[in-house]
């Protein structure tokens, strides 16, 4: 019986990972504040150039054929939260706009990442409402740029909570893991809300860093 046991004990260490293993495949984030100039930077750059990389790749340090992407679009009324920070009536259509970003060896997404665009300010341009034209070369501001709307200032709020059943689930987390909760909120050059976007975290491999460029004396 000890034999038979001791055996078993050596196959179970054999099939067992090497100790660290899991932690080495959840590729970390670094989500800086200067993502939003890099981005506004590159509204006006050739399209190869915007096509070549992304704003994932710049969080990441990874390559684009290292990341799986998706995004889904849905034409809905505004939930009240959002149409709140829009000024508008609650129920305004709006496209809420899912998008899921992975290491193509990992299992779960980097992030959870719900953006929204009042449909009236980009129904103009037809492709914004299709999904099937991600991803845009350039992201959200080289999109609405093309309806003529200028990113000039970005608030982002940022709070930590315990990770909602769903998102523990689609993210690979721990029952009541901690999750880092990013609401974005860009104005175009007039001041009026042009984005409203809700980007959910894992904290055990986000980092979040803000730069303050200072003038001299």
């Amino acid at each position: 019986m000890e034999n038979a046991i001791a055996e078993r004990r050596h196959a179970d260490q054999a099939e067992a990972p090497p100790r660290g293993a899991r932690e080495m495949l959840r590729q970390p984030v670094t989500r800086s504040n200067t993502r939003h100039a890099w981005e506004k930077a590159r509204v006006r750059q050739p399209l190869a150039e915007r096509r070549a990389t992304g704003a994932t790749e710049h969080d990441t340090g990874l390559q684009k054929p290292e990341l799986a992407f998706s995004a889904e679009y849905l034409e809905i009324g505004s939930p009240s939260h959002v149409a709140s920070i829009f000024g508008v009536p609650s129920g305004t259509p709006v496209l809420e706009r899912s998008y899921r970003t992975r290491h193509v060896a990992e299992l779960h997404p980097l992030g959870i990442v719900r953006s929204y665009l009042l449909r009236d300010d980009i129904a103009a341009n037809p492709a914004l409402l299709d999904s099937s034209n991600e991803p845009w070369p350039g992201g959200t501001q080289s999109q609405l740029e093309t309806v003529g709307i200028e990113f000039e200032r970005i608030t982002e709020h940022v709070t930590a909570r315990a990770a909602a059943p769903d998102e523990a689930f689609e993210l690979g987390l721990g029952e009541h893991a901690a999750v880092l909760v990013v609401e974005k909120i860009a104005q175009n050059t007039a001041g009026t809300v042009v984005e409203v976007a809700h980007i959910v975290l894992p904290a055990d491999r986000a980092t979040l860093e803000f730069v303050t460029p200072l003038d001299r004396w």
